[in-house]
């Protein structure tokens, strides 16, 4: 155990840490920017949080904008989830940090998602972090994000539910990561993701089975 602590130490510095430190609260921040919001926003004047299911996320933004803002919302927002990890994948590309063990890209990846659902700027009232989920793990691993994201779409269209397609494709993402080969902390990340992605889903998951939930149109 000491061995590994040292070893542990010898990478992660308390200069290290601070980067570290920058780096999650700079991702959360950039999670936390409400592109739903200040869509609807600035198109209708209206506060997506008092329409349909009070989501910021892409899902609610189709029901007052349109399938077309649904997927503009939806690619913003896998963006915003990817550029803090593409950050610190490239800060250590660089040479200017060591990370062995793919920590400070899963912490980044950790705190977008929270930022997302969890929103500064909107008193902590966001989205459910599915497509900025998505767009961690894009930059995590590109071959596991894009089977990811065609689970996504495939299970969405068959069923017409946007909230299963989401839950179906998270619960299988650290499988995915794990047997295309990607590091152990990313296959972590996705298990930690999908716990937190799939309780934002629990009154989803209530409807579903109650069979009242609502389908795409």
């Amino acid at each position: 155990m000491e061995f590994l602590l040292n070893a542990f130490l010898s990478f992660y510095s308390m200069e290290s840490l601070k980067f570290l430190a920058g780096f999650c609260i700079l991702a959360y921040l950039i999670g936390s920017i409400p592109t739903g919001y200040l869509i609807v926003k600035l198109k209708t004047g209206q506060d997506i949080r008092e329409i349909g299911s009070g989501s910021t996320g892409a899902t609610n933004v189709k029901r007052v904008l349109g399938k077309k803002w649904f997927f503009i919302v939806m690619v913003l927002d896998a963006l915003k989830g990817a550029l803090p990890v593409i950050l610190a994948k490239t800060s250590l590309q660089a040479g200017l940090l060591l990370d062995p063990y793919g920590i400070y890209a899963v912490a980044c990846a950790i705190f977008v998602i929270v930022g997302h659902s969890k929103p500064l700027f909107l008193n902590f009232k966001g989205g459910k972090s599915v497509a900025s989920g998505v767009g961690t793990i894009l930059a995590l691993s590109p071959f596991a994000g894009l089977i990811i994201a065609l689970i996504w779409g495939t299970v969405t269209y068959v069923s017409k539910y946007v909230s299963l397609g989401s839950i179906v494709s998270l619960v299988l993402s650290p499988f995915i990561m794990y047997f295309t080969g990607a590091p152990v902390a990313y296959v972590i990340y996705c298990v930690i993701a999908a716990i937190y992605i799939v309780y934002l889903h629990r009154e989803n998951i209530k409807r579903l089975l109650a069979g009242n939930e609502n389908k795409v149109r």
